[in-house]
């Protein structure tokens, strides 16, 4: 059972993060531990321009909330990202791509094909 002040605090945590009011989610793939899918440099370079970006938009905790992934399994074009509750998977996620996920897609609601990942049949 956990015990009841680590449950306020958990419950305050996603108060504070917003988390029960967003509507979608990014997670990122940027920095694993076998660094597979893009360099360490440009996991750095697209993790904080993703996390800058969302906050001067005042997005997280209102419309979006984001996750830096240890690794998505696409272990190739990356930086990867997933869209959450959407099910649209990205590659290529450097900033400026970034910048088109978030304003087509995270903000507009509509999914950027240009870079959007589909299974293989």
């Amino acid at each position: 059972m956990i015990p009841t002040l680590e449950l306020a605090q958990a419950a305050a945590a996603l108060a504070k993060t917003g988390g029960a009011r967003v509507a979608r989610h990014i997670f990122l793939c940027c920095m694993s531990e076998k660094q597979a899918c893009c360099s360490r440099e440009a996991g750095v370079e697209a993790w904080g321009y993703l996390k800058k970006r969302l906050r001067e938009l005042d997005l997280v905790g209102s419309a979006v909330q984001r996750t830096k992934a240890d690794c998505l399994q696409i272990c190739a074009s990356g930086p990867i990202a997933v869209v959450w509750p959407d099910q649209v998977w990205y590659h290529s996620c450097s900033p400026a791509v970034l910048e088109r996920i978030i304003q087509e897609h995270l903000i507009g609601g509509v999914p950027v094909e240009d870079f959007r990942l589909r299974a293989a049949p």
